[in-house]
This record gives C-alpha cells, structure tokens and sequence, in this order.
C-alpha cells in the first residue's frame, strides 16, 4: 500500500492513499485535498493523513446537509427516546435549531456556531436548563452523525458547558399551607383537592401521580409502589412509561391519614366503575375522568390555578400563587426546615443521585431526623 501527492492548482493538492484492492481486482483508495505551500508541506500532510487512516480515525468528508441528516436522527429518536422527550425536541428543532443551522453541511458545524447559537437563546432570555435541552438535542443529533461516519467528531463536546441556574422557588410557610390545606378539604372537586393535597404531602412528580393505578396504593402498609408516570403527546396518547431516573422507581411511606383519604376515594371510584359497567373506558387509575380515563397532565396546574384565583376573588386577604411543580419544593424544604437527612429525602423524592438534592436543597439542610416522624406533623 502507498501514497501520493498530485497538484490540483497553485496551492491546492489532492492526497492519494492505496489502501488495497476490492473483490473484483480494482483499487481502493482514499482521497484528501488539502491547501499547502508545496510539494513537500503536501507530503507531510499526506503522512498524517495516513496514520490517520491506519489509526481508524479518519472520517472522508460529508456533502450532507443538517437538515436532511436531522430527518434521519428524528426516525431514530422515535425509537430510541421516550415520547414526551422526541415531542420537546422537534419543537426546538422546527422552530430554533433547524432555522440556525438548515443551511449548513453537518461538517462546517463547530463549536463556535454552537457557542453564538446559545448566546443569542441566552440573550432572548431563555432559562439556562432550557438552553441545557438545546445543547442536549444537537449532542444527541452528531452523536448519531459521529457514529454513521458523516463526521469525525461531535462538536458539542468542545461547546461551552452550561451552568444552570435553577429558579428560585416559592413556597408556603407553616400557616400559609395549613390555610390552603384547610381550604381543600373545604373544595367540592373532592378529587382534585385530594390530588393537590397528595402532591403537598409526598412531594410526587405531576406524571407519577396521574399513573397511580388502585394496585400501587398499599393500605395495609401505608405505602405507595411509584412504578410509572403517565405522558400525553398528540402521536402516541397516554403512555405509562417509566419514571424521569432510575431512582424514581420506589416506594414511599404515607401519613395514615392522607392513606385514609386515598382509601375512601378509591372505594368511590371502584363504585362509579360497577355503576358504569360497559361505558367505563378506562382502567384502574386513582385518578381519573367520570369513566375512567386517564387525566390529561395540563389539568391539574390549570385546576390549581383557577382554584388559587377563586379562593382569592372570596377572600380579604389573597393566597400566594405558586406552581404545581413548587408543591415538591414544598414537601422538600418542609422536611429540611424539620432536620431531615439529605440522603433519605433524596431517596423519597426520587432523584437521580444525591448530588441533585444538594444542588437544589443543599443550603436549607439542618441536623438529620427521620422522615417517617414528620410526615403526619400538622396533617389537616
């Protein structure tokens, strides 16, 4: 096997490289251009070019567009990430990434461009973990074009990292949730108040309660089994799929009396389906629609919202607004206020390592107490 050089024009040279023979007798080579002062700078960039080659990191130029390769890694996508994660990323594709970079051939793509694309989200004011998921995507998207061969290497990997900042939370004081918690058990829509009250007391993702099945509630031990949270995208409907982390598959302990709340209005529901019979369409959801079914995800925030608002509109002095999500944040920062231990709040809440917890939790940490003794404290 050999090499050669060939001039192409005054400072242009096209590097040649034998690397053997097909199964019909024909050479087979490797070709390079490349600009150089000379025959004898060309030469040397020829012994780089075939070490590279022999080492396996040479990738040949790719003609490929992004945005005919970005239809490729979508049918990937489809297969390999969950629903709700392709939905978010071809939103930020059709109307971030794909008008920023459509132009372009996914090798003239770097580094660079990457670091002025999330510059200019940044400077639009988009938070820093939602410039985080842009990242993610185009990783994602040259780590399939980095193992088809189209490019040498993924140029995120060289991009800025970014360092998110998460939002500081509102949550209520110790008389402020005994007056919202005294207001639900006041509220007519018995299962939304009691689905926000859950939320307040175990700090459950939105999607884990809504997968509540009868069969994950154990009242003989005061236990939920959290096996599944429940997504919605206009392809794919409802989807029971497995929890954000690893870690999120647990079981939890329960105060005894919100079990009992739970208990009663499973015995409701286990009713309305006998009185239902072949009209109910559903299945076995904790929490769900008058025959059954599943209960979109954007329900309860905008329940809770609407709630928020009635209350105040009926009252003289109004209630804070938080979010449905802040409710975690609630149960959370309730706990640590109490002396909770880190790790085992960690552990409850279902995250992905403990160093999560520090990251959001960290600074509110006291002396270690067990969870189990604080869960019934001031239970409305």
């Amino acid at each position: 096997m050999a090499g050669h050089v060939q001039r192409r024009g005054k400072d242009s040279f096209l590097l040649v490289y034998n690397i053997g023979y097909d199964a019909k007798g024909r050479k087979k080579r490797k070709t390079k251009t490349v600009k150089a002062k000379n025959k004898t700078e060309a030469k040397k960039m020829l012994a780089e070019f075939i070490a590279e080659i022999n080492r396996g990191e040479y990738v040949a130029p790719s003609k490929e567009n992004f945005s005919s390769f970005v239809e490729v890694w979508r049918k990937d996508a489809t297969r390999n990430l969950a629903p709700k994660t392709v939905e978010m990323y071809n939103y930020i594709l059709d109307y971030r990434v794909l008008p920023a970079f459509s132009h372009l051939k996914l090798e003239d793509i770097s580094h660079v461009m990457i670091n002025d694309y999330i510059e200019s989200i940044d400077k639009e004011g988009l938070s820093t973990s939602t410039q985080q998921k842009h990242l993610n995507l185009l990783s994602n998207i040259f780590k399939l074009a980095v193992k088809s061969e189209l490019v040498r290497f993924n140029p995120v990997d060289k991009a800025d990292k970014i360092s998110v900042r998460y939002a500081k939370t509102d949550v209520y004081n110790d008389d402020e949730l005994k007056e919202v918690l005294s207001l639900l058990n006041q509220e007519d829509n018995k299962q939304m108040a009691l689905l926000v009250k859950l939320a307040f007391k175990t700090g459950m993702r939105k999607g884990e309660i809504l997968a509540l099945e009868w069969k994950d509630l154990d009242f003989s031990t005061n236990t939920i089994h959290i096996r599944h949270s429940l997504s919605y995208t206009k392809e794919n409907g409802y989807q029971l799929k497995q929890p954000k982390t690893k870690n999120s598959v647990r079981n939890i302990g329960v105060s005894s009396n919100l079990m009992k709340e739970l208990k009663k209005h499973v015995q409701i529901k286990r009713s309305n389906r006998m009185e239902a019979g072949e009209l109910w369409e559903g299945g076995s959801y904790v929490f769900s629609t008058s025959l059954g079914n599943p209960i979109h995800q954007n329900v309860p925030s905008k329940w809770w919202s609407r709630f928020i608002d009635r209350m105040n509109r009926e009252r003289s002095h109004p209630l804070k607004k938080i979010r449905f999500h802040d409710m975690r944040h609630q149960f959370a920062t309730g706990l640590i206020s109490k002396g909770g231990n880190i790790n085992k709040i960690s552990k409850y809440l279902g995250h992905s390592s403990i160093s999560t917890s520090m990251d959001i939790y960290g600074h509110l940490l006291k002396e270690d107490r067990e969870i189990a003794d604080m869960i019934d404290d001031d239970y409305i």
